[in-house]
């Protein structure tokens, strides 16, 4: 069952699926598009946890794939996850099918066809995975700036009225990160080349598995990693090459904010563990004073800007920022506790985010304004999305009982052990979470009902089984989230060992009387 090529099935069905709905007749049925696009992303959710099933909780690559590919760069089309990689890639195949069902009409208004704007979420998934999985650096690349095409379309096709300016910030931004990570990649192949880490015949090699053997030195392997991380911090994103997330979140459908918050900008803090730690960690155990630095400023900057917004997907693109702050946060703290609390908050703010961005995406349709000061005392008139709002709310907060809330406490525990003063900074992300949280639902589903949201219907069957899905899992991980925290741990104790870093051991204070020793 592992010889089986698991991953380039998952890759292949979702991109074949797009073609499929992107060449259906337009107007024989219209719901066509819609169906089988559902259809594929469900066989390979299918399909994937049939994969999950043969996991094998050990921390190495599983589902491995290895074949050349362009022998003159050394680069391979290779594949494989481990614990990781393969709780990402679960992340995008569950949300996929979430955010088509939630999104059936969003792409009936847009520049393009809908078979264009469900073509494009199927080529996402696809690529998304394909990222995730891949084990070659050469590949890693090609798909990490494939995955710009699709959001770039679904942005300025099917967004807001400043949709063309948002695709357009957004496409440059990341452009100009792949641009500098290119450099690096430049770099790879000529030190790879000057290293026995390289092929057998002395020739450079992109494998991830050999270039993780090769010492690059001190100022060569500072120099790649800083390649590598301003893209990682660009896509992530953090202060300060963030600002065209909210610009983006601000004018994009929801479904398409989703795809882009929960899965596309994981690639970020995913290459900061698989590339800077694994393959750079000299490099990035010089770096994280900054690092650290910056990413305690993002946490508490995303915060105080989403309390400050009034546009409701504008708020919850800051919140992000300041989310993946706590991420970048475990991630360069180095022990154990900090980095598992930071994969598993990958997956976790995946979930809350997409029922936030969902259920206010609802909402603002319904109303036909995003900002907040139009609305107020929903919860009389729509009780059953105000309830599921409060919910996917206070998951972004981290109430304890939610998933979001194990993942924040672990890397809260990794960053004391490895600064106090960085700690105390973190935790004020928390108190201010929960007044920009509180304060969006105070203030639009309290008080008085105004007259513009008297009529506003409750959510329907389609969108409840939409959201459905990604609240159960919420709850249950928020209970019980052993099965996940026992496929990423492994690869943690392997990224540590690869990094050198131990945990710290436990100092217990002698509390024996003066003179009993005597």
């Amino acid at each position: 069952m592992t010889d089986f090529p698991w991953l380039s099935v998952l890759i292949a069905v979702p991109i074949v699926g797009a073609i499929v709905v992107q060449a259906l007749p337009r107007r024989a049925n219209p719901a066509a598009p819609k169906q089988i696009a559902l259809g594929v992303s469900l066989l390979t959710l299918v399909l994937t946890l049939v994969m999950t099933s043969a996991y094998k909780t050990d921390g190495g690559m599983q589902f491995t794939e290895q074949h050349e590919w362009i022998k003159t760069f050394g680069a391979h089309y290779a594949l494989g996850v481990d614990g990781i990689g393969l709780s990402l890639v679960l992340l995008t195949v569950i949300l996929t099918p979430v955010v088509l069902l939630a999104s059936w009409n969003d792409g009936d208004n847009g520049r393009w066809s809908p078979n264009a704007f469900f073509a494009w979420m199927l080529a996402m998934e696809g690529l998304a995975v394909g990222v995730f999985a891949a084990t070659d650096v050469f590949l890693f690349y090609v798909l990490f700036e494939a995955t710009l095409i699709p959001i770039y379309f679904l942005v300025g096709g099917y967004g807001g009225p400043q949709r063309a300016r948002a695709a357009v910030k957004f496409l440059l931004f990341s452009l100009a990160g792949g641009l500098v990570m290119l450099a690096s990649v430049i770099g790879l192949y000529v030190e790879s080349a000057q290293h026995q880490g390289g092929r057998a015949d002395g020739g450079a090699t992109y494998l991830v598995s050999e270039l993780a053997k090769i010492d690059f030195g001190t100022d060569v392997g500072r120099w790649l990693f800083v390649g590598f991380f301003i893209a990682f911090a660009v896509k992530a994103p953090m202060f300060p090459v963030h600002t065209w997330l909210p610009d983006t979140t601000q004018n994009a459908t929801p479904g398409t904010s989703v795809l882009l918050v929960s899965v596309l900008d994981k690639i970020g803090t995913f290459g900061m563990v698989r590339f800077c730690l694994e393959l750079f960690p000299e490099a990035s155990k010089w770096a994280t004073p900054v690092v650290v630095t910056l990413a305690v400023i993002s946490i508490i900057y995303g915060a105080l800007m989403a309390i400050g917004s009034d546009n409701i997907p504008r708020l919850i693109g800051y919140t992000s920022v300041s989310h993946f702050g706590f991420i970048v946060l475990g991630i360069f703290v180095m022990n154990s506790q900090g980095l598992s609390g930071a994969n598993l908050y990958m997956f976790n703010h995946g979930l809350s985010t997409a029922a936030l961005f969902l259920v206010t995406g609802f909402l603002i349709s319904r109303r036909g304004s995003a900002l907040i000061s139009d609305f107020g005392g929903v919860e009389k008139v729509a009780p059953v999305l105000a309830g599921l709002f409060l919910v996917a709310g206070l998951s972004s907060l981290s109430l304890p009982g939610l998933s979001p809330f194990v993942s924040e406490f672990l890397v809260i525990v990794g960053t004391f052990s490895h600064s106090e003063v960085a700690a105390a900074f973190a935790v004020s992300g928390i108190v201010l979470a929960a007044i920009y949280i509180l304060l969006m639902y105070q203030r639009t589903m309290t008080g008085p009902t105004r007259a513009e949201v008297a009529g506003m219907r409750d959510l329907g069957t389609r969108e409840v089984v939409a959201l459905a899905p990604v609240l159960l899992l919420i709850l249950v991980l928020g209970f019980f989230p052993k099965p996940l925290l026992s496929v990423i741990n492994p690869s943690v104790d392997h990224t540590m060992s690869q990094v050198g870093k131990q945990d710290p051991a436990p100092t217990v204070a002698d509390k024996t009387p003066e003179g009993a020793h005597e």
